[in-house]
């Protein structure tokens, strides 16, 4: 069968491929390798079904739209429903990757082959050892040019997790991030957008260049400080920038983290600061430290401890954002998404907001 659907998908690049399979853990890899867009279980229901068929239609239409020019600048690029869901912090060490991996995890358990998380801390990301992964391919290898060409070659840079997500790891070594610009970034989230229902990325601390390209195609933004005088003011400031350059998400979160009540900042404290409420409150944990030294994201081992309800609260507000979710599921969805429109994307206006950024931060 997936011989069959390689065999399909190199003679027209326009058709998408469903597998209806129990097996999607065993599958997975290989499946999207032979050009199988999504894996539907038999006892789906019927809206799961056309869901997937959609998504399968309009990925198979990007594929095709994006082949023949290799030069194709921003704005002639079009966004796809697939939902690029971005974890930001102003500063290292406040538990941005331990959310982002659970968050990636918790929403792979949702929508099983549907999910890709992309570690764009490109000098010093450690996704990989977050989820225990040893994987043969890494960022780098996606944009290049070939992988910018053709999906299902891009596919193949991924590393699969038992628990069914996909990850695209930084690169082994520093130096290796020279060679990612933030053209690269914007192209490969939409290319990953065309082709999962929810795209998570990892940024690096601060507002890089890499990361603002990342901004461009977030829809959801989870913000993420520890509760600390210089982590607090770094989030004001970057919640300022954010409000200085214009840039707006379908959704937002505010993330404390490492929350202490013996410390002397209280929530109140903090939200005074920033100028807006606090969404989630994420207490100091033991359970978080070992769950970082084991490699397995407590969203993944399935804990009962206050960090992991937590988690898990916010993998169902983002799942929430579903369009596709039905309403025996018990979640309450938003509007649908409207994504078909072209995004246009000026460069000089891009360059001129980033040399705002860097005034604001400089300030």
């Amino acid at each position: 069968m997936l011989a069959l659907s390689d065999e399909l998908r190199r003679e027209d690049p326009r058709l998408g491929v469903l597998l209806v399979s129990d097996r999607p853990a065993e599958l997975g890899l290989a499946a999207m390798r032979a050009g199988v867009h999504d894996i539907i279980s038999p006892d789906a229901p019927l809206e799961d079904f056309e869901a997937a068929v959609d998504r399968a239609a309009q990925a198979a239409g990007s594929r095709t739209a994006q082949e023949p020019d290799t030069n194709q600048t921003p704005n002639e690029t079009v966004r796809t429903s697939g939902c690029v869901i971005s974890v930001v912090s102003p500063k290292g060490g406040v538990g941005k990757t331990t959310v982002a991996t659970n968050l990636a995890v918790g929403l792979a358990q949702l929508a099983p082959s549907s999910t890709v998380l992309v570690d764009l801390d490109v000098q010093f990301g450690d996704v990989g050892s977050a989820l225990d992964l040893d994987p043969e391919h890494f960022l780098t290898d996606a944009v290049q040019a070939t992988a910018k060409r053709d999906s299902m070659v891009l596919k193949t840079f991924l590393t699969q997790h038992q628990s069914g997500l996909y990850v695209m790891c930084a690169p082994s070594l520093p130096a290796e991030a020279d060679a990612i610009s933030a053209d690269d970034v914007r192209h490969l989230l939409r290319m990953l957008a065309a082709e999962f229902r929810y795209v998570v990325v990892d940024t690096a601390p601060g507002m890089s260049d890499t990361t603002l390209a990342a901004l461009d195609e977030t829809s959801d933004l989870v913000m993420l400080t520890s509760m600390d005088v210089p982590g607090v003011r770094g989030l004001r400031k970057e919640l300022d920038t954010l409000a200085q350059i214009g840039q707006q998400f379908e959704s937002r979160q505010i993330v404390l983290n490492l929350v202490d009540a013996r410390g002397l900042l209280s929530v109140a404290d903090v939200e005074d600061t920033i100028g807006t409420s606090v969404d989630l409150l994420l207490p100091r944990s033991k359970a978080v430290l070992t769950s970082v030294n084991q490699g397995v994201p407590l969203l993944q081992a399935g804990g009962r401890d206050v960090v992991t309800k937590k988690l898990r609260r916010l993998v169902d507000h983002l799942w929430a954002g579903d369009p596709a979710v039905h309403p025996e599921q018990g979640r309450p969805g938003r509007a649908a998404r409207t994504n078909d429109q072209p995004v246009v994307v000026n460069p000089w206006r891009t360059e001129v907001r980033w040399r705002r950024t860097r005034k604001a931060l400089a300030s």
